[in-house]
Order: structure tokens, then C-alpha cells, then sequence
């Protein structure tokens, strides 16, 4: 079996449009919302979510690993946030991988919902004009998928190639699939992670209606996970992107190494649409099979980025599963939600917060859990809610959990020879 490592990294999300200012916003414990200015949500009740600021298209039209000002208009909002992550990985990576074989260089994104706001465009075109005037671009622009055939057509890479479709656990199996296609010696690289962007009065909806929202208009207590006051996430838009590379090839080069991925759990509820289960034994055992795969129990394990989306089904039950699968260490173990600072991204959430978990590794600072006031006595353990944390982390977890009963664990640890 090969050894994985993480060598490069790309986002864009409400708090920074690269790694680096996302990072420095995660350690000021910033919050990336704002108030919706896009459209008139009124109709939703909800005002608040966490959206990119400052992402000029333009910017990009000279990057060959991105889009020209005629490609930006035949591809929607979540295929170009991947371009533009999957581009900056790549540079941080330092090489463009042709001494591989493109076969054996692999493109894994996922994606929740897709083209969303094209959909809610296109439809009203054909109410008005009938289906003659669909553009003929719609289906292939629309298909979540199609942000990683994208990277696939920018970078050459013809191996393995799908898109990941587990609701918010989307971007999380995405990472945990490239990672076995490696660890099994079926690829040597693969570009990983989630993608989504579906603020819109259509998405506020349907989320508002099952009440998965918050209406809160205070910016500051709008996400505030494991918080009793919790009323619901806030909607949030980004792509997150990790460039996975087989230990022995990343060595041998002299990368950079930011962590190395050393297990993965694949659970599923089946219990019901949208809630977790109750007791959280299936979410608990992702836990549980990541850190088996990673040769660690319990006590081994430093930190926890939790899935954390301040709804108050997931998370006192995603505090249970930590309980079934850790027993006492899991009141040892540090936990924090970085959607405390940037909401719920849905399909592009995981890979995010990957980032997150691998820079905490590397940097030696758990973040914050920003926002938190009022104890819950369901969700009783270390949420790290006084301030950052600075300590060595030498493993830690990262969770998401879907609708559908979705969850996906992957586990990190500090590089070792």
C-alpha cells in the first residue's frame, strides 16, 4: 500500500480568495458573512449568508489553468471557483506533473447541487419564450460533474475522473476516494475536493421551508455551533481543492508536505432524509474505521474539525457520535466548526475544512469556534470556544455528514519518515 500526502491547496471561500488569507482570517477568528445585497431575499426571512467577496473573473482570463472572458460565459459559477482553486493548488505544488503519466493523474470534485442559479435562469427563459430558447449550453453547464472535467480538459490529466454527489459530505468522499485511488496504486496525483455556489432565492427557500436556516440578522450570532441559541446554518458559497500525491514521487521532488491523509471512513445513517441519527453510531463508526485505517485509537487523536453547522439536530447528534466513537477521550480531544466563520458550504464544505484541519497540522493553532455564548448541556465537550489553541497537532479528523444519511471521515497526521 502507498503512502498519501497533501502537497498543494487552492480555495475560494467567504473568507479569502487563496489559501493564505483564508488562513489569516481563520486565525483572527473573522467572520465571512454579510448581509445579501445579490437579490431581495425578504421573502425568505433569511438576510444573512456567506458569500465570496472581491472575485473579479477577469482576474483569471490570462491563466491558462482558468478561463477566457468567451469560456467564463459557457461555465457556471461552481466550475470556474474550481479552476481558480485547482489553479492555485497546482502552483503551490510546484510542478505540473508532466513527468506522470496523464493516467495516472486523477480528478475527483465534488458537488451537492450543481448549476442552480442557471437552472432558476434557464427555467424562466422557457416560461417566457418556450423550450426553443434554452441555451444549448445549459445541460453541460448545469451538471455537477462538469467541474471536474473541467480541471481534467485545463490540466490533461486522464485518469480516474468523477464528481462526488453526497449532499455536504460531497467534498469529503471526494478526498477520501482520491486518497484510496493512490493508497491502491491505481493513480499517483489527483486533484480533489468540492466545489458549490447556490446563494439564491430558489436554494434560501427550500432550505428556510425545513427549517435548516437561521433568520438571524446579527452577523456575529448568525453560525454558532453547539451553541444553545443555534437556529440554523448559514448558507455559504466556495471551492476548496487539495492536490493528493503518492509519498515516495512527492519525496523524491522535494515537496512540500502539509500533512498526510492516512485514513478514511464511509458510513450512512440509514435512518432518514435529512436528520442525523439520533444516537449517531453510524457517523460515530466513520470515525472509527478513519482512525483504524490510520493506525490510531482514540487517545492518539489531537483534533477534531466537526462537521458543526449550529442546526440543533446535527449538532448534538454529531457530539453523541463523537462519544460513541471515542468513549471518554472524546472529552480530551480539541473540536472547533470552522462554519462558526464561513457557514455551511454544502458540497464544497469538506474540502474546506480539510484545508483547515491541514494547516492546523502544519501551523500548530486550532481555530476558534467564534460566536459561541451560551452553553448547550447536549453538547458538552471541548469546542474550543475561549480562543485559539496553540498546540502540536499530531493527528486530527475531519467530518461531514449529508443529507441522506451521508458520512464521510477522512484522518490527517503530521508527515513522519
Amino acid at each position: 500500500m502507498k503512502r498519501v500526502v497533501i502537497t498543494g491547496m487552492g480555495t475560494v471561500n467567504p473568507l479569502g480568495n487563496n489559501v493564505s488569507d483564508f488562513w489569516n482570517g481563520i486565525v483572527d477568528n473573522k467572520i465571512g458573512f454579510s448581509f445579501i445585497d445579490k437579490f431581495d431575499s425578504s421573502r425568505t426571512g433569511v438576510s444573512v449568508a456567506g458569500t465570496i467577496k472581491n472575485f473579479n473573473e477577469e482576474d483569471y482570463y490570462n491563466d491558462p489553468l482558468c478561463f477566457d472572458k468567451k469560456e467564463s460565459r459557457r461555465m457556471d459559477r461552481f466550475t470556474k471557483l474550481a479552476l481558480v482553486s485547482t489553479s492555485e493548488a497546482l502552483k503551490d505544488c510546484g510542478t505540473d506533473f508532466k513527468d506522470i503519466n496523464p493516467y495516472r493523474a486523477g480528478v475527483i470534485i465534488g458537488c451537492g447541487i450543481g448549476g442552480l442559479e442557471l437552472t432558476e435562469q434557464e427555467h424562466q427563459k422557457y416560461l417566457e419564450k418556450g423550450p426553443g430558447k434554452i441555451s444549448v449550453f445549459y445541460i453541460p453547464m448545469m451538471i455537477s460533474n462538469m467541474a471536474a472535467g473541467t480541471v481534467s480538459i485545463k490540466t490533461g490529466f486522464k485518469g480516474a475522473n468523477f464528481a462526488t454527489v453526497t449532499a455536504c459530505s460531497s467534498s469529503t468522499h471526494a478526498i477520501g476516494e482520491a486518497f484510496r485511488k493512490i493508497k491502491d496504486g491505481y493513480l499517483d496525483i489527483c486533484v480533489c475536493g468540492g466545489t458549490e455556489s447556490t446563494v439564491t432565492e430558489f436554494a434560501l427557500g427550500g432550505f428556510s421551508n425545513m427549517k435548516a436556516l437561521t433568520k438571524s440578522s446579527d452577523l456575529e450570532r448568525a453560525s454558532i455551533p453547539f451553541d444553545k441559541e443555534r437556529s440554523g446554518f448559514v448558507l455559504g458559497e466556495g471551492c476548496g481543492i487539495l492536490v493528493l500525491e503518492e509519498y515516495e514521487h512527492a519525496k523524491a521532488r522535494g515537496a512540500k508536505i502539509y500533512a498526510e491523509i492516512a485514513g478514511y471512513g464511509a458510513t450512512c445513517d440509514g435512518y432518514h432524509m435529512t436528520s442525523p441519527s439520533p444516537e449517531g453510531e453510524a457517523a460515530g463508526m466513520a470515525m472509527t474505521l478513519a482512525m483504524e485505517e490510520a493506525g490510531l485509537k482514540p487517545c492518539d487523536v489531537d483534533y477534531i474539525n466537526a462537521h458543526g453547522t449550529s442546526t440543533g439536530l446535527n449538532d448534538k447528534y454529531e457530539t453523541r457520535a463523537i462519544k460513541s466513537s471515542f468513549g471518554d477521550d472524546a472529552y480530551k480531544v480539541k473540536i472547533n466548526s470552522t462554519k462558526s466563520m464561513i457557514g455551511h458550504l454544502l458540497g464544497a464544505a469538506g474540502a474546506v475544512e480539510a484545508i483547515v484541519t491541514a494547516k492546523t497540522i502544519q501551523e500548530g493553532l486550532i481555530h476558534k469556534t467564534v460566536g459561541y455564548k451560551v452553553p448547550d448541556e447536549e453538547c458538552d465537550l471541548d469546542y474550543c470556544v475561549e480562543g485559539n489553541v496553540k498546540q502540536e497537532v499530531k493527528s486530527a479528523l475531519s467530518n461531514s455528514l449529508g443529507f441522506g444519511g451521508h458520512n464521510a471521515t477522512i484522518c490527517l497526521k503530521k508527515i513522519a519518515d
